[in-house]
């Protein structure tokens, strides 16, 4: 089993309501001070979305700076990123992103790396009237690539799908992968995004990670696992990533009817001391990630 610090990444919001759940943040200062909180906890990595998505890019960098500054000035070598933006082209929604690394705000970035039906049954138990897919292309791809690249930002991937990773294997086969690269295995539960039963991904088990990890082969680099949906500390994959060398994501944004972040982060360290592995500090998980030296300048 690997000794090595384990990642903890906190989601503290997602599309997660207060509507859905009370103690969720959305405020850009809610926002700081869980992040803060969680980073005391033990997380490394934090992850936010803004309220308002649709925001054009100058906006929404001052929507997440907002947030992100009084982090960056209390812990300034906290691991942060934003989420994707909605526009008409690449340039609309990832606009948002080199204006955060302008103002050294963030080490790294959102790189999904496939598109993916995302949703649940309807009451029926069927596939619902939806035209929505998360799309990213492979043009779409290429740029959020070279943007991390340029910034010294690493690059945050969400597996969704088998084929999510086989475009990561592929850049990391051809050296073009950043450097700073953690890729996050989502497996599904229910109750995600509208309920139902996941109609995307697999399942929280261990057949699942064997595929991933498979699939990964000798590719170095370090891969985390998440539950959306539910619990991932109370999932077989939680213990099964540790005891494999693994990372861990946690937060309001994936279990949504979950406990406060916080206390998501509190469970994952107390588990990662169950299995004997320590968790890693700040410094250490930017060294265990490879991240640029220069991502970012401490205010």
């Amino acid at each position: 089993m690997s000794d090595a610090p384990v990642i903890i990444e906190a989601a503290l919001n997602g599309v997660t309501s207060k509507a859905r759940n009370p103690v969720v943040p959305t405020a850009p200062d809610e926002l700081a001070r869980d992040a803060i909180g969680c980073i005391d906890a033990g997380a490394t990595v934090v992850h936010t979305h803004s309220h308002n998505i649709a925001a054009p890019p100058t906006e929404a960098a001052e929507i997440y700076a907002a947030a992100y500054a009084p982090v960056v000035a209390a812990r300034p070598n906290a691991i942060l990123y934003p989420t994707t933006g909605i526009g008409a082209t690449i340039e609309d929604r990832y606009g948002h992103v080199p204006l955060l690394a302008e103002q050294h705000l963030i080490r790294a970035s959102f790189v999904d790396t496939g598109s993916v039906n995302l949703g649940g049954t309807g009451s029926d138990g069927l596939p619902p009237a939806s035209n929505y897919v998360y799309t990213n292309t492979f043009t779409d791809i290429a740029y959020k690539f070279d943007v991390c690249e340029r910034l010294g930002l690493g690059p945050s991937i969400a597996i969704f799908e088998p084929g999510f990773l086989r475009v990561v294997v592929a850049y990391a086969r051809a050296g073009r992968l950043p450097r700073g690269t953690l890729v996050k295995f989502y497996f599904s539960a229910g109750g995600y995004l509208g309920g139902g039963q996941p109609l995307w991904g697999a399942p929280p088990i261990a057949e699942a990670l064997d595929l991933y990890l498979a699939m990964l082969d000798d590719a170095p680099v370090p891969w985390a696992v998440a539950v959306l949906g539910g619990s991932l500390v109370d999932s077989p994959v939680a213990r099964l990533a540790l005891e494999r060398g693994g990372h861990l994501r946690v937060g309001l944004e994936d279990f949504d009817a979950g406990p406060e972040n916080v206390a998501q982060v509190d469970a994952a360290r107390h588990l990662c001391e169950e299995v004997g592995r320590p968790v890693a500090s700040l410094t250490e998980a930017a060294a265990v990630l490879s991240l640029p030296s220069g991502a970012v300048t401490p205010s």
